[in-house]
């Protein structure tokens, strides 16, 4: 599972970091539901260190409301499993 995650934002920092280069040298970018799916199934780090250190996407209310979802979604995802693991599910 590490070597999942690791791999997962690396692949999505180089494609926020592609996109970004894409979008000054006027090419055709990758589509922002390419840049989310990325991002939800576990390459949020790297998008959100992408976002930072190229400071792209990051004056796009809509997107970044799309990722502060994604980023909701994953916390809940993890405390459902992590309380189904521990069989306390009865707790919620």
């Amino acid at each position: 599972m590490l070597y999942f995650i690791i791999v997962i934002n690396l692949i999505t920092f180089f494609t926020f970091s592609l996109d970004k280069w894409k979008a000054v040298k006027n090419r055709r970018r990758i589509s922002e539901f390419s840049l989310l799916i990325l991002t939800f199934i576990g390459g949020t780090i790297g998008a959100v260190l992408a976002m930072v250190i190229f400071r792209h996407k990051v004056s796009k209310t809509n997107f970044l409301l799309k990722i502060g979802l994604i980023i909701l979604a994953q916390i809940f995802i993890v405390i459902f499993f992590n309380l189904k693991i521990l069989n306390v599910e009865n707790v919620l």
